[in-house]
């Protein structure tokens, strides 16, 4: 049997180590409880979860992704922004997901771990606005297209904390042809700032080692800056069939530069089609 390596970040919050590099948090309030992501569904994460818990949980999806939302046939009260309907068929394929266990990291995944993929049906919609209250800790939701189209963010109020999901990272994948443009992205990111700017101290991320700088927004705005006027390293990288350019040349402990944050991006997926750059170029 599986089993899920966990931390505490909070007295509140609970950090859960799945097999595939992706990580996810359980936060407990006074009544209910609330699990962000569950995984690539290898392993009873129910199983674990209720090692953790006695509440009833309510589980909340920041996308679709195989690495993300695979695991939630476990659970019966499951939230998911539904724009992601058009990646979560594809990434819930048996043989898309069976080519993820590769990336297991220190453990061997046999077809006994396997969980099936939900139907669709199962999910309840949620977007940017939506809040949950667990009983003394709050929830709220904001959207951040990019990654995906439904991508969300989750803010944990009273612990001032905020998962960013795949939606900002250290490493964010903006290449595969389900993407949204940088410019788009970027103009995301700015609408979320203001929202959230000054309800947190900690970031959150669903990968590495689930921390992130303070700061990763802002970088990220001036990393999209960077693409857009070619100010960028272009290191190429495939990943899962996928090609890229990774937009700033890493080292193994971050940027060259210094700076936090990195993207894959395609360069004909860098404008909005609608836009007058995008416009301008084709004049050109």
């Amino acid at each position: 049997m599986l089993e899920f390596k966990t931390e505490k970040v909070t007295d509140r919050i609970t950090r859960i180590y799945a097999f595939c590099t992706e990580l996810m948090y359980l936060v407990e309030g006074e009544e209910r409880a609330a699990l962000l992501d569950t995984g690539s569904g290898f392993g009873s994460l129910k199983a674990a979860v209720d090692k953790l818990t006695d509440k009833p949980v309510t589980v909340l999806l920041t996308h679709g992704h195989t690495d993300h939302a695979m695991g939630s046939l476990e659970f019966s009260d499951v939230y998911l922004n539904l724009e992601d309907e058009y990646i979560y068929h594809p990434h819930g394929d048996r043989a898309f997901r069976h080519e993820g266990m590769s990336l297991a990291e220190d453990v061997v995944i046999t077809e006994e771990n396997y969980i099936e993929t939900a139907p669709f049906s199962l999910y309840k919609d949620m977007k940017g606005g939506d809040s949950f209250d667990l009983g003394g800790v709050t929830i709220e939701i904001y959207d951040c297209p990019g990654h995906t189209r439904g991508s969300v963010v989750m803010l944990i109020k009273e612990e001032r904390a905020l998962l960013l999901g795949d939606a900002c990272n250290g490493f964010t994948f903006l290449f595969q042809d389900y993407s949204l443009p940088i410019e788009t992205y970027e103009e995301n990111l700015k609408k979320l700032k203001p929202q959230v700017e000054g309800k947190y101290d900690i970031v959150l991320s669903s990968h590495g080692d689930g921390r992130l700088d303070l700061d990763i927004i802002d970088s990220m705005i001036l990393l999209c800056e960077d693409i857009k006027h070619g100010n960028v390293d272009d290191v190429p990288m495939t990943f899962r069939g996928d090609s890229g350019l990774i937009a700033k040349a890493m080292e193994p402990d971050g940027r060259v530069d210094g700076g936090h944050g990195n993207i894959v991006y395609n360069k004909e997926n860098i404008w909005n089609p609608v836009s007058p750059a995008a416009q301008q170029g084709k004049q050109s």
